[in-house]
């Protein structure tokens, strides 16, 4: 039953993500901590993060900003296995605070990234890249920061899911990579992460005949509402 449950949220995760370009990990983590616990969580996330980004990569081939993706990548690779490793040194307590904090810091944060609209360039994306990496090593989802990223610098739709989708993906495998080097990912995470990023990448081409008919404002409303509600469950959880 509880491989179910992660089905069956991942494939929703994975359709909505597939919308709005992120919110995957933001829904899919408070199961996972809530099945698995904070320190296996954020190892299954990662590898179903790669799968969840390279659905959407298949999805939108031919609209991948490769210039816009190397930028952020060559900074945010590295970054990303630096912030793996400092979660690692982390308690589980500290993380499941430090994740639940996070995601609800994030809609402020993000409303203001969308009042300033600024045209990011492409030293930009390598600043932004290096920031939101190490980020992403530590809290498991940083989409809200890297969303606004790429679509001030000029992408949307179907090139914004596939370039952010590229972008990411480099950024998951560098810090499964460290994962494993520093034994958090075992082949029964790796197993785990596979069965709850196979739903999401389901999940990631249902979304695609939806894409064009949502508005902007539903997109960002349902963001806002996904991050508070997957925040205040985790912070629910560590303090319980």
């Amino acid at each position: 039953m509880g491989f179910l449950f992660v089905l069956i949220v991942g494939l929703l995760a994975g359709t909505i993500s597939g919308i709005v370009g992120t919110g995957s990990s933001i829904m899919l983590m408070p199961v996972l901590v809530y099945q698995y616990g904070p320190k296996e969580a954020v190892p299954i996330m990662a590898i179903a993060a790669v799968l969840a980004n390279l659905s959407r990569i298949l999805a939108w081939w031919r609209e991948v900003d490769w210039r816009a993706c190397l930028a952020y990548s060559a900074t945010g690779i590295p970054a990303a296995a630096l912030g793996a490793r400092t979660l690692l040194a982390l308690p589980s307590h500290a993380v499941d605070i430090a994740i639940g904090l996070f995601l609800i810091t994030m809609v402020p944060v993000r409303h203001w990234l969308a009042r300033h609209q600024l045209k990011a360039r492409l030293w930009h994306l390598a600043v932004g890249g290096a920031v939101i990496g190490y980020l992403t090593g530590i809290v498991v989802s940083t989409g809200p920061l890297s969303v606004p990223l790429f679509l001030f610098y000029g992408l949307n739709k179907g090139a914004f899911l596939a370039t952010e989708a590229a972008s990411s993906l480099g950024l998951y495998l560098s810090k499964s990579v460290t994962f494993e080097r520093f034994g958090a990912l075992t082949p029964d995470i790796v197993l785990k992460g596979l069965i709850a990023g196979s739903s999401l990448m389901f999940g990631a081409f249902i979304a695609k005949r939806f894409v064009l008919r949502l508005q902007p404002d539903v997109f960002r409303l349902l963001m806002d509402g996904v991050m508070l509600a997957a925040g205040l469950s985790l912070l629910w959880t560590a303090f319980s």
